[in-house]
Parts: structure tokens; sequence; C-alpha cells
């Protein structure tokens, strides 16, 4: 979602092709790497922030493989092509980092990402602080190539790696007046310094419906391309959930809290008029501002070439339609 933007400057960095990790480190040797974070990012910070500066491909930093099956979900695994590492860990939004699409990979190598946990609260029957490491044991690590749209008009196809929420909500047992999921993350003036900004009232929060939360395709995810998640793109933890537009997926979450009413979550709160509850991807709903029928795809193509048309639900109308059976998705938008 856009607050504002200054690209004057900047040259968007060309597709390049994925190559897959030659090999798996065990979860250790993943654990390990986060807990190196402040170590790494120290050194690989600096550089990245250097060769961002001169445009060079460098600049992006080799994180631990993240050991992943490919996932049998029904439509997580698309088989468009691609978008470039680079674009995707470059041109994101991020804003407890800043606002312009680059200031995520600039600035976010002062996130520090161990140690780590998320706090498990509200309407459920096992309520507790659980640490990274418990976390990712709890299901098994899938990679899911989900198409990725921003309320802004741009998209991009990543592949995700992590498991469906719905195996940490079925191991805290959730009682039966929990119906809504509120998503809480990360705030921390001193190494977040986009949260020193009045735009949003902090920490960010998100929502979910129960059966949206539970949905085979809303993922808890630890990495992305065959590695851990890198900090500008959410790291050590976060939401995808690709039907909606990117901002419901929550970054660097720190607490899940259960409840019966539907939670007030950020944007809704900063500008009710413009950003409703649901944020599903529907292009004959626009924005207030702009037109949601069509789409750019991230590294396709330049600024003048003819946009993709939108698809509702993100292209996933077959697996989550029936979650809104009855519903106007006008009203409901």
């Amino acid at each position: 979602m856009l607050i504002r933007t200054h690209q004057d400057g900047f040259i968007h960095p060309l597709s390049s092709e994925i190559t897959k990790p030659e090999a798996y480190a065990t979860r250790r040797q993943l654990l390990r790497q986060w807990s190196a974070g402040a170590a790494a990012a120290g050194l690989a910070g600096w550089t990245q922030r250097e060769a961002f500066a001169q445009g060079s491909a460098s600049g992006l930093q080799k994180l631990a493989a993240l050991p992943a099956s490919q996932s049998n979900v029904q439509g997580a695994m698309t088989v468009e092509k691609l978008t470039s590492l680079r674009d995707a860990t470059t041109y994101n939004n991020f804003y407890e980092f800043g606002v312009d699409k680059s200031d995520p990979a600039r600035n976010a190598h002062t996130l520090k990402t161990s140690p780590w946990s998320i706090e498990v609260e509200g309407l459920v029957k096992k309520p507790t602080r659980f640490n990274l490491e418990d976390i990712i044991k709890w299901g098994a690590m899938q990679e899911r190539i989900y198409r990725m749209r921003c309320v802004e008009g741009w998209s991009m196809v990543i592949p995700w790696v992590g498991y469906s929420m719905s195996d940490l909500i079925k191991r805290v047992e959730p009682l039966p007046n929990a119906k809504y999921v509120e998503f809480i993350t990360q705030v921390d003036p001193q190494t977040m310094p986009g949260v020193k900004g009045g735009y949003i009232d902090w920490p960010y929060t998100e929502g979910l419906r129960m059966d949206e939360a539970m949905h085979p395709l809303t993922l808890l995810t630890f990495g992305m391309y065959g590695e851990v998640l890198p900090k500008q793109n959410g790291a050590p933890v976060r939401l995808v959930v690709p039907w909606k537009y990117g901002f419901k997926s929550g970054k660097s979450l720190v607490k899940i809290r259960f409840v019966e009413k539907q939670p007030l979550i950020s944007w809704a709160k900063a500008a009710p008029q413009e950003y409703g509850f649901y944020s599903n991807v529907n292009p004959s709903v626009d924005h207030p501002r702009w037109s949601q029928a069509t789409e750019r795809r991230i590294g396709e193509g330049g600024l003048l070439d003819k946009k993709r048309k939108t698809l509702m639900f993100n292209g996933y109308e077959a697996q989550v339609a029936s979650l809104y059976a009855g519903m106007d998705l006008a009203k409901n938008f």
C-alpha cells in the first residue's frame, strides 16, 4: 500500500533466472543462521546498502537453505515465471523500515531476529509463548509458488517456504467462540526507523476470519526462494495470504490473538474509506484513487507495456470463493 513514492533516480533491476540451492541445511544450521543474524547483518547489511546504491547484484545476501518439499495443496503451485530474487527483495513494502519501495532493502539490516518468540493468547485452550525453534517444528515445510498482488497495481510470483497456518491453530486449540485471528507484528524504534512516522498507529496489526486463517492456502512463512526469509521480506516469520492484497500478510510476527469480534486492523484504522477488513483481490472494486482492474508484473516489460488483467481473488477463485458465498464483495471490501 502506497503512502508516497520517490522513485526518481531509482533504476529498477532486471529480472534474472532463479537458481535453486544445490544443497539444504539441517534445522540446526537454519537456526544457527538466524541466531547469527546480528553478526551477519552487520557486515552483509553494510555491503547490501553500498551495493544497492551502486545498482550491484552483489548486494543480495546468501542465506541458509530451508528444507522443503513441493506442496500438494490445491492451487499452491502456479507454473508462471518466477519474479527474480533481486526484484522480490529490493522492491517491496515494509513500512517499519520506510515508505519507499527501496527502503526495506536499505534499512532492514538493523532488524534483530534472534532471540525471537511468538505469543499466542486469547480464546484458546493452550495460550503460551513459543520460541522460533518450537514453531518451525510444528509443520512439514513446503515450497509454494504464489502470485502476490499489491493494492497499488503491481504483482510478483514468489516461491515461499512454510506450512499451513492451520497447523499452528489446531495445536493451540481455539475455543468455540474464537471467530477471528489477529496478527501483531514487531515494533522497535531502535531497529525499525519507520515506526517513528505517524502514518500508522504501531504496532502493525492484521486479522483474518477463522475460516480464512484455517484455509490450506494461508501460509505461515519462514523462507523464500529456498532460503530463510531476508529481513526486508518479514524475517523470521510472516503470514502469506495469496488471494488478498499483500498488506494482509503481516511481517515479523510476534503475537497471534484469537478473538470473538472482528479486530480493527491497521490500514482500516488509518484510512477506513480506502481499506476494508477483507482486502480480497477484486478487479471490480476500485481503490478510491485508482483502478484495480489491471496490474503490472514486476520485472515483466516496461512501464509503457500493456498491463495484465487482474484476476478475481488473485487467480485463486476456485479455491476460496466459497468462503464468501452470499456476501456483497463491494460492501465487504
